[in-house]
């Protein structure tokens, strides 16, 4: 594996082959995700290994340090099947940060103080470099939510955006409405449709509540009104979407 001079003054080289050309010149997007797995050894064990066919440029661990394994003028492997306001190489698009955590699969552990600053410090340091908006710092969930999770919804996006990194608005009080829901159809299931797209999430805008649609519901959820995550499209998941729409 060759040896590359840091991008990032915060980081700390530590190679991975696993990484190809960029089909655009200049990253417009920052994914975050979570490991996964059960310790960062593991982690960074896999995404240096060519078998994986998995990278990411930035490896944040708990303790705060960070490993930068691609070069961010490289197209790492991290975002797979994907999309994000119509751009569907999202690889090509993006640089990658995994943050050392066990997510789901080990037991949805909290995120260390220590490792959020270094992951708020390394977005801004990247962000800034190329320009990247608030609303294109996002939840790996966001670029693929019928296939992820991560990096969950225990995730700290609020603290993010108290410190300048993302795109964030205090979420609507849950209430008592059931919403919109799978196998719902009109005009209302069309326009979330198209706001969500609007947004950035990919998103067939049908007028029918489909698999696909609850999925994205979820997604958004998980990113920007936690407290409850089942699909449903709520008031106070509606009056979040237009909130964000009107702050953007």
């Amino acid at each position: 594996m060759q040896d590359f001079a840091p991008d990032s003054p915060l980081a700390v080289a530590h190679p991975s082959p696993n990484h190809g050309d960029r089909d655009e010149q200049v990253p417009r997007a920052i994914i975050l995700h979570y490991t996964g797995m059960k310790t960062g050894a593991a982690a960074l064990e896999r995404l240096r290994d060519p078998a994986s066919e998995v990278s990411a440029h930035y490896v944040v661990e708990e303790d705060g340090r960070i490993f930068q394994l691609v070069p961010e003028a490289r197209r790492a492997w991290h975002a797979g099947k994907s999309s994000w306001a119509g751009e569907t190489d999202m690889n090509s698009a993006s640089i990658g940060i995994e943050i050392v955590n066990g997510g789901h699969d080990f037991g949805n552990p909290a995120f260390p103080d220590a490792q959020i600053e270094a992951v708020i410090a390394l977005c801004r340091d990247i962000a800034q470099r190329y320009g990247i908006p608030p609303q294109d710092i996002l939840a790996h969930s966001d670029i693929a939510p019928e296939r992820k999770a991560d990096p969950g919804e225990l995730f700290p996006w609020a603290k993010l955006a108290s410190a300048g990194v993302g795109h964030y608005v205090p979420p609507h009080p849950l209430g008592p409405d059931a919403g919109l829901s799978l196998g719902d159809e009109g005009a209302e299931v069309w326009n979330l449709q198209r706001k969500l797209v609007a947004y950035g999430y990919g998103l067939d805008v049908t007028g029918v509540y489909d698999d696909q649609t609850e999925k994205v519901v979820i997604a958004f959820q998980r990113h920007f009104r936690p407290a409850r995550i089942d699909g449903k499209a709520d008031l106070s998941t509606l009056k979040t979407l237009q909130d964000l729409l009107a702050s953007s």
